[in-house]
């Protein structure tokens, strides 16, 4: 009840939304500068949320965070003294990237998140995030991650504008070029989409290799090689039994104040079964390197049923690379909706065998 009176109440800030982006106070990259310590190893009582059974840091935990954080980065950008509270509802829209330089994180040293906007467009933010770890009194690297959020009128239904952004100096001349880069990469990205557009020539030179290696040698002897009979390559797996799924039922206590599931908590479930996935894909404890492209293509509401499909989908040495996909179920209706689709790329301890594509899609 609290959460539809809060929504109600939101409906009233429509006013303070800005008409054009031009009547709103340009910002500096400073200006939306945080920095959080999370105190793992002053306040051992948070200690348990997160830690694994391998005794380190719950890289879950680690998304959820980053997710928060990146919200009140971006609410830092848009404030206006003014008001007493923002009429924007803002929304991770996509994580860029998150590459790691450290397997471990240690659960009993403290950690620090700084963060800031790098880029901004007419509605949207780009955050830069950057974790650290306290080891011997000084803070080393763990984590380089960029996010881009959206902003949305009180009721998140539509756009809305956002302070601009000023760089001050050559470096933030360099870090905000870098994101208008990013921008028109993903558009680049989008629209060469095999959704849209066939495979280039080298393209289908791997996939037609790949098929050459999978036919059925005792064939050839006969004088014709069938199409359907189809065989394993030694030391592989075929990556339709390279699969995990998981479901979640989503419980009003992982709403966000738009009363709709947060981000975070959608990120931590889809890495857990990533993890899973890779896990007993590759036979022993596989460790995240990089996190990619995270879309979010549609909100999660309270009580849906969440189907996740973790899938093993390129293999090479020790790497793995996982795709989980994300849809919710309504019961009522009986419709499946994709909400988002994650990519992890995991190492493994050992080498790992090679998976192999059984079908052309």
């Amino acid at each position: 009840r609290d959460h539809v009176q809060a929504m109600q109440e939101r409906k009233a800030l429509h006013t303070l939304l800005a008409k054009r982006q031009e009547d709103l106070p340009p910002r500096r990259m400073k200006d939306s500068y945080l920095e959080v310590i999370l105190p793992l190893g002053s306040q051992p009582e948070i200690r348990e949320k997160y830690l694994n059974v391998y005794n380190s840091v719950r890289f879950g935990r680690i998304l959820e965070d980053l997710d928060s954080l990146g919200v009140l980065i971006c609410y830092t950008h848009t404030k206006q003294e003014m008001q007493q509270r923002s009429p924007l509802s803002i929304v991770t829209a996509l994580v860029d990237k998150i590459n790691l330089c450290q397997k471990i994180i240690r659960p009993d040293c403290d950690i620090k998140f700084t963060g800031n906007v790098s880029w901004v467009g007419k509605t949207s933010m780009e955050v830069r995030m950057h974790m650290l770890q306290q080891h011997d009194g000084d803070y080393s690297p763990v984590l380089d991650a960029t996010f881009v959020m959206v902003a949305r009128d009180p009721e998140n239904k539509r756009p809305a504008f956002v302070n601009p952004l000023i760089p001050e100096s050559p470096e933030e001349e360099k870090i905000f070029k870098q994101g208008e880069l990013n921008k028109l990469k993903r558009i680049e990205f989008s629209t060469a989409s095999l959704l849209k557009m066939a495979p280039t020539a080298e393209e289908r030179n791997i996939v037609h290799d790949i098929f050459l290696n999978t036919l059925d040698p005792r064939q050839e002897g006969e004088g014709t090689v069938s199409f359907r009979s189809r065989k394993l390559p030694p030391n592989s797996v075929w990556i339709e039994d390279a699969k995990l799924k998981g479901l979640e039922i989503c419980h009003p206590e992982e709403r966000n104040i738009f009363n709709r599931i947060f981000g975070g908590f959608l990120m931590r479930k889809a890495f857990e079964l990533g993890w899973a996935t890779a896990c007993s894909y590759g036979g022993s404890r596989p460790f995240i390197v990089s996190v990619d492209d995270i879309m979010f293509q549609k909100p999660v509401e309270v009580g849906s049923l969440l189907l996740l499909s973790g899938q093993v989908c390129y293999t090479e040495k020790n790497y793995i690379q996982i795709r989980v996909h994300s849809e919710v179920y309504n019961a009522n209706t009986k419709e499946h909706h994709t909400t988002n689709i994650f990519h992890f790329t995991f190492i493994s301890e050992n080498e790992v065998p090679q998976v192999v594509p059984k079908t052309y899609g």
